[in-house]
């Protein structure tokens, strides 16, 4: 982020979701007033390539942990084999989150627990994986593509796909691909920023309701007041638009629009 606040002269600066140390891929990141935007962000759908080794478990589920198990078991696998337990993964699913994470315990991040020798068991939490698509096999190396809500590990699925198929397995590659309407093609590496290839705050939410209003409007949002429903405004999170610049985001209730972030 400091690569960013260099390049842009701008303080503060926030992103959507870290990447792990090994991963590569889209960062979503967010600058000044927009920085507020990121919860309507959190909730968008992740897309990622990975490749996950069959036969060897490690202790952080990915390839940067100490071996735990080292099983030839991989190789009387079936591709089909595979590729139906990828399948089974599809779905609400109940993941129990790496013991080697950023996940707090009683305000300490997990990885800092069992690195000091503790025992760690954190408690399970129900994702959602849309798409589990395995691409190739190369002996115990298999590549897929996966499409997840939010809070899901990858790390999670290759673990839990080597428990199914009862040889163990690990994450060895992992790249962010795409965070809701945003592909890591049209992103530019950190060196590559600039304040002039910024994209407009409208950007972030354009996934939301939107609506355009007046200057009248636009000075009650400022102020923190609400504003008129429009009838046929479903409920929820409602993205105001002025002249195309994005002024408030606001909550559709009732006969109200609520403002939740004015960036006026």
């Amino acid at each position: 982020m400091d690569t960013v606040r260099r390049a842009v002269g701008v303080k503060r600066v926030g992103h959507t979701g870290t990447l792990d140390p090994f991963a590569s891929g889209l960062l979503v990141m967010l600058i000044g007033k927009a920085t507020r935007l990121a919860q309507f962000l959190a909730a968008a759908r992740k897309t990622y390539f990975g490749v996950m080794r069959l036969g060897i478990e490690t202790d952080s589920w990915d390839r940067t942990g100490t071996v735990e198990r080292d099983s030839g078991d991989w190789k009387r696998l079936a591709d089909q084999s595979i590729e139906d337990v990828l399948t089974g993964l599809i779905g609400t699913q109940s993941q129990q989150p790496p013991p080697l994470s950023a996940k707090k315990l009683r305000g300490v991040p997990a990885h800092r627990r069992v690195r000091r020798g503790e025992r760690v068991e954190l408690a399970p939490s129900m994702v959602e994986v849309d798409a589990v698509d395995m691409l190739n096999r190369d002996g115990p190396l298999v590549s897929f593509r996966t499409t997840v809500g939010s809070g899901t590990y990858i790390r999670w699925l290759a673990h839990e796909a080597g428990r199914r198929l009862g040889c163990g397995a690990h994450l060895e590659e992992l790249r962010r691909e795409r965070v809701g309407t945003f592909r890591v093609e049209d992103a530019v590496s950190p060196e590559h920023v600039s304040a002039d290839r910024l994209l407009p705050p409208a950007v972030a939410v354009s996934h939301l309701p939107a609506v355009v209003v007046g200057s009248d409007d636009v000075e009650a949002l400022h102020h923190g007041r609400f504003i008129e429903r429009p009838v046929s405004l479903p409920d929820g999170s409602v993205a105001l638009l002025n002249e195309d610049r994005l002024v408030a985001v606001a909550t559709a209730s009732g006969d109200r629009l609520r403002p939740q972030v004015v960036l006026v």
